[in-house]
């Protein structure tokens, strides 16, 4: 994606954002059929995760987590499911609590630095591999900052559990991507977007465990600060919006990362600024940095209309695959 460019039909970042997300092709025929797994958290709680297996059964395992309010049939996942296929490889997408379309049972959600969580279910995924069967993760948005926080603070023992892992599209720096979101074209559509069902997930939470949360509050939130600091923060431990956003943000520890990382940002992306973007000084050597011009947020797209976004799954897989056992 380093030297991506974005077709002329489909200028700007909005545009590269909203698009392949809505009408551009994902896969080539049918779309991928999943096999539904539900695990049981450490905490009594669920996660349902969506797998395809793969007709060797040491074939690489790519695990992919998704965006905020994504799922397995978001179109960056379905387009990965197809490049694994193609590849031969197993597949998996376990969701976030809440985004399987169940909501779940405990008093909590899930956030953009839940690498707690991220480190059960890669460690889950890899559970009952045969030895030596290697596993790669690709993180998207959300998932992917949290992906990078579950490599950060993994350290040195990350690898015995992924070869390599990518991060695409992720708010590395979560206070800029809210302030951003938040604003203008961003809020009136983005925020909206994601609090059309957030808010509903919300309040059937409350339903489960009232008095978890102030309902007027939550209903008064008009954009992700005043909603993360009504719900998200609180019920995930931390003090307040503020206090969550800077202690998940993936871009001061960058550094800390020991297992080969790649970092793909389009310098357009509508809410993940490019002066909050790391710099390559500011990553450690095990860090790969992609940040072409143009892309939007987890858009990529390529091709004549309607286009297709193939293209991103299949670089960033081909990246990873590079660290695969010869």
């Amino acid at each position: 994606m380093q030297s991506y460019r974005a077709p002329h039909w489909l200028p700007g970042g909005n545009l590269q954002t909203i698009w392949p997300a809505l009408w551009a092709r994902r896969v080539d025929g049918a779309p991928p059929v999943y096999r539904r797994e539900r695990w049981t958290t450490p905490d009594g709680d669920f996660v349902d995760v969506d797998r395809i297996d793969a007709a060797d059964p040491a074939a690489p395992l790519l695990v992919l987590f998704h965006g905020l309010e994504g799922s397995s049939r978001s179109h960056y996942a379905e387009a990965f499911a197809a490049f694994a296929a193609a590849r031969g490889w197993a597949f998996a997408v376990p969701h976030f609590r809440g985004c399987s379309g169940e909501i779940n049972l405990a008093p909590r959600a899930y956030h953009s630095g839940d690498f707690e969580e991220i480190g059960w279910m890669l460690e889950r995924c890899a559970a009952g591999r045969p030895p030596g069967a290697a596993l790669l993760a690709a993180g998207v948005s959300l998932g992917g900052n949290a992906l990078l926080r579950w490599a950060e603070e993994a350290g040195t023992t990350a690898t015995r559990t992924v070869r390599a892992v990518a991060a695409v599209s992720a708010p590395v720096d979560l206070a800029a991507g809210g302030a951003a979101i938040g604003r203008g074209f961003n809020r009136l559509v983005y925020t909206r977007m994601f609090l059309s069902t957030m808010k509903p997930k919300a309040l059937a939470k409350l339903a489960q465990h009232p008095g978890l949360f102030d309902r007027d509050a939550l209903l008064a939130a008009g954009d992700l600060h005043a909603f993360d600091n009504v719900f998200t923060a609180p019920l995930h431990g931390f003090r307040d919006t503020d206090d969550y956003w800077g202690r998940g943000s993936a871009k001061p520890h960058l550094q800390a990362v020991r297992v080969p990382t790649l970092v793909v940002n389009a310098l357009n992306d509508p809410f993940v600024p490019a002066d909050s973007l790391p710099r390559p000084s500011e990553v450690g050597p095990h860090v790969t940095l992609w940040q072409p011009a143009h892309g939007g947020h987890v858009g990529f797209p390529l091709g004549l209309p309607p286009g297709h976004v193939r293209g991103m799954p299949e670089r960033v897989g081909g990246w990873l695959a590079q660290h695969l056992p010869r």
